[in-house]
């Protein structure tokens, strides 16, 4: 096991003053840009429209009680107790032990190392879901969650350090499990933070999502919890200055929670051949990405790998960086990155980098 035992310390350290502030003064930061200003990505953060009426989660959860900020209803219910089971498990379980809060249910527990116990249950006595509910297992997860698998460890425990301290938030006051994954952040042990962190820093990050360049996209709905949804039948309807990302088979995605099946984003025609020409040259706006994370994105000593991740999350992030809403230490390594970067522009740098091989 790898120890990381400086780093922890560090975390146990503003994880420490978050919980002896109690939340109402270090954490008390919102935003800094409107929530949904004229250039908002809505697509990157599961609207269609901006939210009516808005909602501000930003202060429902300001302590270390995750569960104060979870969006009710997110989740498919279950109405029978009929045992469902998906193709290439022999387990069975019921739609409420595949959605348990402190409990999700494992359909391959052969395809990743035993769950710490904070991922495979989190802790039900302070409202902490287990962290598979929403990144599964394997560390892949949907549109509205971090693909944290292949991160490396002292990475990953600097993110949670930023969420807890307040210099990482989301800018989109809407989104209610950002203020979740900040109190979760302040809840746990440095112990708990190291487990996670080792945890899915050893699981390999395999191709999830597929992109696909066209002028339409399937017919699709977003639930409450930011997952775009696909709709019934074969209707299309205009892409425009857009990247929809959803589920394959929303099914298996949104009933079954199905691991192995993954993600397909649609992405303007030509967005490619654009988000390859400032990946590499930086283009007009930007600087080249190579240089930090690596000739192929795979991550170097400074900077997390990239290829391959899910282009609503990449979105988000570049969004919250431009906003000045990421303002840990090595977020400000991006910001000569992003500060000029238009909407087209970030479209063009996730398709592309979502595209390639993790």
């Amino acid at each position: 096991m790898m120890k990381h035992t400086g780093f922890a310390v560090v975390v146990g350290v503003i994880l420490g003053v978050a919980l002896v502030a109690g939340g109402a003064h270090l954490l008390a930061q919102t935003t800094t840009a409107p929530s949904h200003a004229p250039d908002f990505p809505l697509w990157a953060y599961g609207h269609i429209t901006p939210p009516d009426p808005p909602e501000d989660w930003s202060e429902r959860c300001l302590g270390t009680r995750p569960r104060d900020c979870d969006r009710p209803g997110g989740m498919p219910s279950d109405t029978t107790g009929e045992l469902l089971q998906l193709e290439g498990s022999d387990l069975s379980f019921t739609q409420a032990q595949i959605t348990s809060p402190y409990a999700p249910a494992d359909w391959f527990p052969g395809d990743h190392p035993e769950m710490p116990d904070i991922v495979a249950h989190g802790k039900e006595d302070s409202g902490f879901r287990a962290c598979a509910i929403c990144h599964y297992p394997n560390g892949l997860g949907l549109m509205q969650n971090g693909p944290v698998a292949g991160l490396p460890v002292d990475y990953f425990l600097r993110q949670l350090a930023d969420m807890a301290s307040g210099a990482r938030r989301t800018t989109d006051l809407h989104k209610a499990n950002g203020p979740e994954m900040a109190a979760m952040a302040r809840n746990l042990t440095p112990e708990e933070a190291l487990a996670a962190a080792e945890y899915y820093s050893s699981i390999t990050y395999t191709k999830w999502v597929t992109v696909i360049e066209s002028d339409t996209v399937p017919k699709f709905t977003a639930t409450r919890n930011a997952l775009f949804l696909k709709s019934d039948g074969d209707e299309t309807e205009p892409l425009g200055r857009r990247l929809v990302e959803m589920p394959a088979d929303t099914y298996q995605s949104n009933r079954l929670r199905n691991p192995r099946s993954g993600m397909v984003a649609y992405a303007p025609i030509g967005s490619l051949a654009k988000g390859e020409e400032i990946v590499t040259t930086g283009g007009e706006n930007s600087v080249e990405c190579l240089t930090c994370h690596g000739p192929e994105l795979r991550g170097t000593p400074i900077a997390p790998p990239i290829a391959g991740r899910g282009p609503s999350y990449m979105g988000r992030q570049l969004y919250d960086m431009q906003q000045g809403n990421r303002n840990g230490d090595m977020a400000q390594l991006m910001k000569p990155a992003v500060e000029r970067l238009t909407e087209d522009d970030i479209i063009a740098i996730v398709a592309y980098v979502a595209s390639l091989e993790p």
